[in-house]
């Protein structure tokens, strides 16, 4: 069984980012954000058992993603949270439920809380936690009430997959080879902003124009497009580990997104009619969506196909383990989240998936 103690340096061959001379340069210039020092062995969980590389992989995986989830929710809760100034964009917002600014606000918190617990508890048993500041480049918006601030993702230029929508209202599994159909077939096609990109599309809050009600609309798809992820990553991941602690930590902060998922879920059914330009949000009271796939108020995961030849179960889907890091990296990437982003960020991401999709739970 292969553990990060006395005589295991975490990352031995730092490969990826240090092993192509190209980077050096770069390398140099972040120093040990990534890295850090790398410790001789690792402090034990309070089950007096070591973790496992593995267990160390997975959390730093977890870590970036979190990190990555603070820093799009800060962008949405700075123009939309509860301390947001009143704008076309808040009113939009709450066209989709009155509560929004409050759910926005406290989905930002969670997201931080996770980022926070993770990092600490990465360097509490000597293992490095994750650190993006370096890729802190992108621009914010320019609508008032955005700081002015280097940003890790991109909410003004998404391509949103809106396929989560029928995935769960249906009786198939992604699992076992199931594919879905888009519920807003636009928002997966060209670029849209899900926040104001400045004062003019911050907006009237007495008078929503079709384009800021739209943004708003693409806000509550993006937002359960993101939770929803999270649902299925830690449902995942909990397969993969071998810590009891670990695995205690991942089972409970999995369940937090999937609550996330819900809240968003029910909102974006709200979402109204409207057209802006080529992007055409439905109307879901409207007899088209009628049907077991697309009916606005089934928010509850149908029950599905689980493991063959079995009865059909209500689940989180997908949870297969196969190349789940790596999955979530591509999903987020054909999201544009992380458009202008530079190579040196693509490649540690995939490294730190790379790692999480080796590790195995060792018995």
């Amino acid at each position: 069984m292969k553990r990060v103690g006395a005589g295991h340096a975490l990352y031995d061959d730092r490969r990826g980012f240090l092993r192509k001379g190209v980077w050096a340069a770069s390398a140099a210039a972040v120093g040990g954000l990534f890295f850090g020092d790398r410790p001789s062995a690792l402090a034990q969980a309070e089950d007096g058992r070591d973790l496992t590389a593995g267990d160390v992989a997975i959390l730093r995986f977890l870590a970036a993603a979190e990190i990555l989830e603070s820093d799009l929710w800060q962008q949405y809760n700075e123009l939309g949270g509860v301390d947001a100034a009143p704008s076309g964009y808040v009113a939009a917002l709450s066209v989709l439920d009155g509560d929004m600014s409050q759910y926005i606000a406290d989905n930002t918190d969670d997201e931080i809380s996770h980022e926070n617990f993770l990092n600490g508890y990465l360097a509490s048993k000597g293992a490095s936690p994750v650190n993006f500041d370096a890729f802190r480049t992108l621009p914010s918006s320019q609508a008032s009430g955005a700081k002015q601030i280097g940003r890790l993702t991109n909410l003004m230029r998404l391509t949103v997959d809106t396929s989560w929508w029928t995935r769960y209202r249906g009786t198939t599994n992604p699992d076992l080879g199931a594919t879905f159909p888009q519920a807003i077939p636009s928002l997966n096609i060209g670029q849209h902003t899900a926040i104001p990109r400045n004062d003019a599309e911050l907006g009237d809050p007495n008078n929503i124009s079709n384009h800021v009600q739209a943004i708003a609309n693409t806000a509550g798809f993006h937002f359960a497009f993101i939770e929803q992820g999270g649902s299925s990553l830690y449902a995942t991941m909990a397969q993969k580990v071998t810590n009891l602690e670990v695995l205690r930590i991942v089972v409970s902060i999995g369940p937090t997104e999937t609550a996330h998922f819900q809240t968003w879920h029910d909102k974006a059914g709200n979402a109204p009619p409207v057209t802006d330009g080529s992007l055409v949000f439905p109307d879901f009271n409207s007899p088209a969506f009628s049907g077991e796939n697309l009916k606005k108020n089934l928010i509850m995961p149908e029950p599905c196909e689980f493991l063959r030849g079995l009865p059909a179960c209500s689940i989180v889907r997908p949870t297969a383990t196969k190349g789940v890091a790596m999955g979530a990296v591509k999903a987020l990437t054909r999201d544009g989240l992380f458009l202008g982003q530079s190579r040196e960020f693509f490649e540690f991401l995939r490294e730190l998936a790379e790692e999480a999709d080796k590790a195995t739970r060792e018995l």
